[in-house]
């Protein structure tokens, strides 16, 4: 498995187990790809983008995820509470990559938004994270 793949796996599944995120987007709204045709509430990932970032000795990856994460209604404020509870999760709830060792964990910026088309809040979550192969 890739390291991109391990991480966005390991994300959706600590998403998906959260239950404060689960009260407020519900049960299966959590995607690793945008899914088509699904009504927010939903978190999906939109973008996941990898250049190396090699040290001395160990290959590795910096990662720039954006995650969106919609509201079923025209409220900042609830497309917000989604978006921390990713965020937190992201950078300081467990993650367990199957082959890959997270070094570095960060927010870098929310932005929000209401959707002129569907009149619905979405908050875009940008983070940044560096992998290593782990040792297994």
């Amino acid at each position: 498995m890739d390291p991109a793949s391990d991480i966005q796996t390991a994300l959706v599944t600590a998403w998906r187990a959260d239950a404060p995120l689960a009260l407020l987007v519900g049960e299966g709204a959590i995607f690793d790809a945008p899914p088509k045709g699904a009504k927010p509430p939903y978190v999906t990932i939109l973008r996941h983008d990898t250049a190396p970032r090699d040290g001395d000795e160990t290959p590795g990856l910096e990662h720039r995820l954006t995650v969106h994460c919609w509201s079923a209604e025209p409220s900042r404020r609830a497309a917000l509470e989604i978006a921390y509870r990713i965020e937190q999760i992201a950078t300081a709830g467990a993650l367990a990559p199957a082959h890959t060792r997270l070094t570095l964990r960060r927010h870098v910026r929310t932005d929000t938004t209401i959707d002129l088309a569907t009149g619905r809040a979405r908050a875009a979550v940008q983070l940044r994270l560096f992998s290593e192969p782990s040792e297994e």
